[in-house]
C-alpha cells in the first residue's frame, strides 16, 4: 500500500510537471505567434510608407523620386538609355470644365497607357500634375520610338470624361545619355526639347544641342533630388 502510494505520488507530481510545461509551451507559442503577426504588420507598414514615398497617389505610377533612383542607378551600369518628358496640353481646361475628379481620371488613363507601352521602357513615372515621364533602356532608335508611341497613346485616342468624348494631346521631348553626362543633364536635355516641342507645337521633339532653351527660361527637371 505504501509503494502504491509513493506512485501514486510520483504519477501525480510529473502529471503536475507536464501541465506546468505544457502552459509554459502554450504561452511561448501564443508570444511567438504575436512576434510574428507584429512583424508583419511592421513589414506592411514599411511596404505602405515606401510606396507611398515612390508613387504619386493619382497615378500610382512611380513620382519623381523614383525616376531619380532609377536614373541614377542606370547610369552608374554604364547602359545606354534615353529619358522622355511628357506635358499634357491645356490640361488646365480640362480641369476648369469638368472639375479636378475628372481631370484626375484624365491622369489615371494616362498612367494607363503610358504603362502599357513596350518592354524597352523601363520605367514609366508621373512627376506632378499634368508631368510624366519614359526611361527607355536602348539606343536612340528605341527611345524615338518610345517618344513617338507616347504621344499617340496619349493623343490618338478620345478619353471619356463626364460623359463626353475628349481629345487631349501631349508634347513630347526627348534626350539621349552621352558620355560623361550626369543624370541632371539628361533631364536638362530632355526638358529643353520638351519645351521646344510645346512652343513649336511639333508633338514630338528630340533634344538639338543647337537649339537650347531660351536663357532665363525655368529648367524645371534640372535637379529631382
Amino acid at each position: 500500500m505504501c509503494h502504491l502510494s509513493s506512485y501514486l505520488t510520483a504519477a501525480g507530481g510529473i502529471l503536475a510537471g507536464l501541465a506546468v510545461a505544457a502552459a509554459l509551451l502554450s504561452r511561448q507559442r501564443h508570444i511567438i505567434h504575436h512576434q510574428r503577426r507584429a512583424l508583419a504588420a511592421r513589414d506592411r507598414d514599411r511596404s505602405y510608407w515606401h510606396r507611398l514615398a515612390t508613387h504619386n497617389d493619382t497615378s500610382d505610377l512611380p513620382n519623381r523620386r523614383a525616376l531619380w533612383t532609377h536614373l541614377q542607378a542606370t547610369f552608374s551600369l554604364g547602359e545606354p538609355l534615353g529619358l522622355v518628358l511628357i506635358d499634357l496640353d491645356r490640361f488646365k481646361q480640362v480641369n476648369d470644365t469638368y472639375g479636378h475628379e475628372h481631370g484626375n481620371d484624365l491622369l489615371r488613363e494616362v498612367g494607363r497607357r503610358l504603362r502599357a507601352l513596350g518592354p524597352s521602357v523601363a520605367l514609366a513615372a508621373h512627376l506632378a500634375g499634368d508631368e510624366f515621364a519614359l526611361v527607355v533602356h536602348g539606343h536612340d532608335g528605341e527611345v524615338e520610338t518610345a517618344a513617338q508611341a507616347a504621344h499617340r497613346r496619349i493623343s490618338e485616342l478620345p478619353y471619356e470624361i463626364a460623359g463626353q468624348q475628349v481629345i487631349v494631346t501631349a508634347s513630347v521631348g526627348y534626350a539621349l545619355a552621352e558620355p560623361d553626362m550626369l543624370p541632371r543633364d539628361l533631364l536638362h536635355a530632355a526638358d529643353q526639347a520638351m519645351y521646344l516641342a510645346k512652343r513649336k507645337r511639333c508633338g514630338v521633339r528630340a533634344h538639338d544641342p543647337d537649339h537650347a532653351t531660351p536663357p532665363g527660361n525655368f529648367i524645371r527637371y534640372r535637379d529631382l533630388r
